[in-house]
């Protein structure tokens, strides 16, 4: 519909050209026309999760950003197995969170135990990949609410109410942009390789271990504002793998510091205009297409787009209010990210190496 006005096209209609000489071009996708439609859901849908928190005035405003974000940018398309997945781990989040803090705030040691089980499960439903939309996004949400959960001065039940209200907020955005930008041209479902059950168990070990350490990392140490740092520790490990969360942290961290910066240079093109919503939501909506055009351009995953997508996303859900500005908030997000991918690094090369060395985890 609107990806075919005649308003939409002058101005994005150049983005999917790339030099034929540029060996760097050449071996990213094209910004094909299914591309740019979802250059605009994920840009729209982040905006409206946006729009509807702040004129609503809800807590926990990263989850009406962030949300549409990994609905529309990490799954291309929707339908009714994926919205079953998304709805029914939040509904499974809920219950974990409520009987793990609810239950085991007192016995940290034990809590760490299940909270282990639990990466472990999710883990594993990734690595097998039929259901690696439920376990991504459990991965994700509950590294979240645990993070939230942990601290005495939070209420539980308001945390847990913003997660559902998000949540089905976020398919129902999902499914308005679909309407308004639907695909082209049918795509093609990726291929799936058989892993032997030695990959299954090193992909579901390396990945369950590291998402608690960064659990109990960031508890004992009482980084309460350092959501940003541990959502870049959770996702790099969707690659499943060490060699991949190279790349991939790689890849974060120049996101997350242009994220920074594009928030930071918006907040010096606002000035003292940043009362004036209607020039925020124009200026985080075209941030959120630039990212997503890059995002498209390396072909999914969490790289350089999805990480300045989710940053922006971060600052503006989390930082923006009347009497706080994004300098301190970016400058802050970007070191302790860079510290944390850092240290996620190290870890994982000590268990890749560990588990190399014991046959039935062993990568063949």
């Amino acid at each position: 519909m609107f990806a075919k006005s005649g308003l939409i096209k002058p101005l994005l209609g150049g983005w999917g050209k790339r030099s034929a000489s540029g060996a760097h071009g050449a071996s990213r996708p094209a910004l094909t026309q299914n591309g740019l439609r979802q250059c605009l859901r994920v840009a729209g849908g982040g905006s409206l999760g946006f729009i509807v928190s702040q004129l609503m005035g809800w807590n926990y405003g990263v989850f009406f950003t962030v949300f549409p974000m990994f609905l529309l940018g990490m799954v291309p398309i929707l339908n009714g197995n994926i919205i079953r997945q998304f709805l029914a781990n939040v509904s499974l989040n809920v219950l974990e969170v409520s009987l793990v803090v609810g239950l085991l705030k007192h016995m940290p040691v034990v809590m760490t135990l299940v909270v282990l089980a639990i990466f472990l499960f999710r883990f594993n439903l990734m690595a097998k990949g039929a259901l690696f939309l439920f376990g991504a996004n459990g991965v994700l949400t509950l590294s979240i609410l645990l993070h939230f959960a942990s601290y005495p001065n939070v209420d539980l039940s308001d945390l847990l109410a913003c997660n559902l209200v998000a949540s089905g907020l976020a398919v129902f955005i999902a499914m308005l942009m679909h309407s308004l930008f639907p695909d082209v041209e049918a795509r093609k479902p990726p291929p799936r390789a058989a892993k032997p059950p030695s990959q299954i168990r090193h992909e579901t070990l390396i990945g369950g271990v590291t998402a608690t350490l960064s659990f109990v990392v960031f508890q004992v140490f009482d980084l309460q504002g350092s959501l940003s740092a541990q959502m870049a520790t959770i996702l790099v490990l969707f690659t499943l793998g060490y060699a991949g969360a190279r790349v991939s942290a790689a890849k974060r961290a120049v996101g997350t510091l242009l994220g920074c910066n594009l928030a930071l240079l918006m907040q010096l093109l606002l000035y003292t205009q940043s009362h004036h919503f209607l020039l925020v939501v124009l200026l985080y909506w075209l941030g959120l297409m630039l990212f997503s055009r890059e995002h498209i351009h390396e072909g999914g995953g969490s790289g350089v787009g999805f990480g300045g997508l989710t940053t922006l996303g971060i600052l503006f859900g989390q930082s923006l209010g009347p009497q706080q500005d994004l300098v301190y908030s970016a400058l802050y997000r970007f070191s302790s990210m860079s510290v944390a991918l850092t240290l996620t690094l190290l870890v994982m090369a000590c268990l890749h190496f560990l588990l190399n060395r014991w046959a039935p985890t062993r990568l063949i």
